[in-house]
């Protein structure tokens, strides 16, 4: 993947994806002279103190395999049976928290920081922004955290909740959020997640669906977004404090919060409490709904037993010293998956947001910290958007470095990929010029976990460089619990999303219409089916979608169709290559992967997002562009083009500009003729959950693309 050829000195080779060397000579012979040298007195030493020789061996080797042609394709450590619990006879999720709590009763468990003031900042534009100062990190123990989820169980009983009934949760990430899944565990209450950013009547339907007569919310939330129909409503408990009035509230819905039900529960607590077993539904997940209507997916006890014990195989070292950032949203099977994990190993979680992550992000103060500057996070998750982001701002501040300081980092970079593609490290090159950006993660991370949506070489590359950690690139879906693939920490190449977790098997299913087979060479290739325990139980009252998506096999195991089309290495890692429903016919017959376009000119850095769209009756692919303001502007200048920033979006020279630029990446990136974008739609307002146009996990929503592009469709097809 490639930046944009328009940024000269930091262009990367599209092979190797290094940056280009814009240095004289003489400086450069200068500067490999003294690498040499410097290698040829520290490598012995090194080589042979690291272990590099056996990290380089287990990087090389065969991480899974298939039987024979027609068969699935496992792990090598799952070769004769899929493991399905973390721990022996531990095959419920209160059993995992109850021995975590066994385990490390005094260790801490949940942290969330300090509101120390919160004030209104006035920007250049007259914009007001919510800034706040946060303190450090208050920690619940293990033991307190069990505490509060028995009493908050206890309590949502006495309210009438009962086992097998499902109750919902619509709530920011942050410690109430797991203490409620925690106690929803213990009592049987299956627990329904919907995305809070889901517009009214998407949460109307998943409350409805589920028939819940209890929601747990907060305080902000239930004001904003809980003014739907739920006509089986009774209870709703508050986790922050109850607002002092709220109108339109229905007759007969009682108000409580998350304290006084834990208060009741303590003196309602019970002798004995339903235990529930690992057929059980433990969460009702509803979707994003990136390409319809959310789905609720049931997910059993048993099922994310095995997605966790198939995802921590794949962090070594895992145990209670390490210390997790929980800032993406809980609703997503990611991060849920992620924080479960997390319980079981005795290993903290620290709790942000996307607006208080860094000492840069939006609601913090300048002067004061974010909170992983606070907090220094070993282990991190996030979405390919978030990675994106992270990637084209040091881009840019390099770009804006001076030329001494340009020419260090960029000899470094290239320095340090040659190296880490033969599996050796640079702890000098860490130490000098990489340790500022690495403090941007809290300077302290040696896990990165990438899921949600495919993460482009150069931006995983980037990240293990800069950030001087490997970055476990992932592949799941909600209905497989998130889990089926994870590649290993000593594996740092790219494009590929690593080896089936010992929890699952994967085949590739044959797909005529757009010409892959599981007999190809030299890699089969095919649509995704991913079977195992962690393969969950269908969807909520949706029998039709349920035949058409999942089936169980002779032996009686589930597999799920995942309508992505893979394709698997020599090493048994898989590729995402295509997806079905991405896949458009032109006119003339040519097959466009929207999503693959999508992935090429993302990374291009005036671009911060992009949806491609073609129709079938038509000969070309076009697109609608969020642009980065700061290029676009620039760009302007330097075209003489004035205005305001929706004037200059809406300006045809500066479309033709976009055009030029993206071709010229489309074109190094190798992009067939066809499938780059010969019209762009420019849009002045980017896209945020809060839009519509987007799900948490920033995964595009094409259908309401479509409809809010749709003038701009037909006028870049000639239409009226």
């Amino acid at each position: 993947m490639l930046h944009c050829s328009h940024i000269q000195s930091l262009s990367l080779s599209s092979v190797r994806m290094k940056l280009k060397e814009d240095v004289p000579p003489l400086l450069l012979h200068v500067f490999r002279s003294m690498v040499w040298v410097y290698s040829i007195i520290t490598f012995l030493p090194w080589y042979l103190i690291s272990g590099t020789s056996a990290k380089q061996a287990r990087a090389k080797r065969v991480k899974a395999r298939s039987v024979s042609p027609a068969s699935p394709y496992r792990a090598m450590h799952s070769q004769n049976q899929l493991v399905s619990q973390l721990y022996v006879a531990m095959d419920t999720l209160d059993k995992v928290f109850a021995y975590a709590v066994q385990r490390f009763p005094h260790r801490d468990c949940l942290g969330t920081r300090e509101l120390l003031s919160e004030e209104d900042e006035v920007q250049h534009n007259g914009k007001i922004f919510k800034k706040v100062i946060l303190g450090e990190y208050n920690w619940l123990s293990f033991e307190e955290t069990f505490q509060l989820a028995q009493t908050f169980g206890s309590g949502l009983a006495a309210l009438g909740q009962r086992p097998h009934h499902n109750i919902a949760i619509i709530c920011e990430t942050r410690a109430e959020w797991i203490i409620t899944a925690q106690a929803c565990f213990m009592y049987n209450f299956p627990l329904v997640t919907v995305y809070a950013t889901l517009g009214g009547p998407a949460i109307a339907h998943g409350l409805n669906e589920t028939r819940v007569t209890h929601i747990i919310t907060s305080k902000d939330l239930f004001q904003s977004r809980l003014m739907v129909s739920v006509p089986r409503l009774q209870h709703i408990i508050v986790v922050d404090s109850k607002p002092s009035s709220w109108s339109g509230l229905p007759h007969g819905i009682q108000v409580h919060n998350m304290a006084s039900v834990q208060e009741l529960g303590a003196m309602k607590m019970a002798v004995q409490r339903p235990q529930p077993l690992s057929s059980d539904i433990a969460v009702i997940m509803y979707t994003s709904g990136s390409t319809d209507i959310p789905k609720g997916v049931k997910i059993s006890h048993s099922n994310l037993v095995a997605a966790v014990s198939g995802m921590a195989e794949r962090i070594p070292g895992l145990d209670e010293n390490d210390t997790y950032i929980g800032y993406l949203p809980l609703a997503h099977v990611l991060e849920l998956s992620a924080e479960l994990v997390c319980v079981s190993h005795g290993c903290r979680i620290g709790y942000s947001s996307p607006q208080t992550l860094s000492d840069q992000s939006t609601k913090i103060k300048k002067g004061s910290k974010g909170d992983t500057s606070v907090l220094k996070p070993t282990l991190m998750a996030a979405v390919p958007e978030i990675m994106d982001r992270i990637y084209k701002t040091v881009m840019r501040r390099v770009e804006e470095m001076s030329r001494v300081q340009r020419t260090l980092f960029v000899l470094a970079y290239n320095y340090k990929m040659e190296q880490i593609s033969k599996g050796y490290s640079t702890p000098l090159c860490d130490r000098l010029v990489f340790r500022k950006v690495r403090s941007l993660l809290g300077g302290n991370t040696r896990v990165l976990l990438s899921g949600g949506a495919p993460l482009s070489p150069a931006t995983q590359r980037f990240m293990n460089i800069c950030f001087c950690c490997p970055v476990g690139q992932g592949y799941g879906l909600t209905e497989t619990c998130g889990a089926a693939t994870i590649s290993e920490v000593y594996d740092y190449s790219t494009g590929h999303v690593g080896a089936p977790l010992v929890c699952s098997e994967i085949m590739l299913k044959d797909w005529e219409e757009g010409g892959y087979y599981s007999t190809d060479k030299p890699h089969p290739r095919g649509e995704i089916l991913i079977g195992g325990p962690n393969v969950t139980l269908g969807y909520c009252d949706n029998e039709m979608t349920n035949k058409e998506d999942f089936f169980v096999d002779k032996k009686g195991q589930r597999w799920f169709c995942t309508g992505d089309i893979g394709e698997f290495q020599p090493d048994g890692c898989l590729k995402i290559i295509d997806r079905k429903k991405d896949l458009v016919k032109l006119q003339a017959g040519e097959y466009v992967s929207l999503g693959k376009v999508e992935a090429v000119l993302k990374n291009c850095s005036l671009i911060d997002n992009i949806c491609a769209y073609a129709k079938s009756d038509q000969s070309y692919v076009i697109g609608f562009v969020v642009p980065n303001q700061k290029q676009l502007l620039s760009l302007a200048e330097q075209r003489c083009v004035r205005g305001s920033w929706e004037e200059i979006c809406n300006h045809p020279d500066m479309e033709r500009e976009v055009i030029r630029i993206i071709t010229e990446a489309a074109v190094t990136a190798k992009l067939e003729r066809f499938e780059i974008p010969k019209k762009i739609c420019l849009s002045s307002e980017p896209w945020t959950p809060e839009t519509g146009l987007v799900t948490d996990a920033f995964k595009l929503k094409r259908k309401e693309l479509k409809t809010h592009y749709q003038a701009d469709i037909e006028r870049m097809y000639g239409g009226k």
